[in-house]
């Protein structure tokens, strides 16, 4: 049985990706169940994940400070993010948990840092970049329209 689409919030249709067309960007029995995967088209980055929902195409890039999330974990629909330990429900776009910088939200909300569990406190000595910490806003990620077509996933990603 060929892996399916997953669903996405038409509203965080990647700018661009309305009007781009398929083209083919992996072989479906190369993304696994469970699995992401980094491609390159031009100077984007795309990860492409299989979901317990389906598969999904976003920027491979953390909505909070860019790191590729394609390195990061993923556990049903949520991916984690290695730099700071934030997580992203690929079913939504929504975060599920800041990165322990804290910061703003996508709907501007102001969120303090935080340590890991075990972890050493997390200090926030004051300064410009506290301040700027303070002001980076975690965006909702954007998502590149999906299909599978004779066992070959295929994505609309601008040029």
């Amino acid at each position: 049985m060929e892996p399916r689409p997953a669903p996405f919030p038409p509203a965080l249709l990647a700018l661009g990706a309305d009007v781009a067309a398929f083209a083919p960007v992996l072989a479906a029995q190369d993304l696994p169940a469970g699995s992401l995967r980094r491609i390159n088209r031009g100077d984007l980055d795309i990860l492409l994940a299989h979901t317990s929902a389906g598969i999904v195409a976003v920027d491979d890039r953390c909505p909070h400070m860019s790191a590729p999330l394609s390195i990061g974990g993923l556990d049903g629909c949520i991916v984690d993010c290695p730099l700071h330990s934030g997580r992203f429900d690929l079913s939504t776009g929504e975060t599920v948990r800041m990165p322990t910088t804290g910061g703003l939200d996508a709907d501007g909300l102001y969120h303090p840092t935080w340590s890991p569990i075990g972890g050493p406190s997390k200090e926030d000595p004051p300064g410009r970049k506290a301040e700027a910490r303070r002001l980076t806003r975690v965006r909702r990620i954007r998502y590149y329209p999906v299909r599978v077509v004779n066992g070959w996933i295929e994505a609309a990603i601008p040029r």
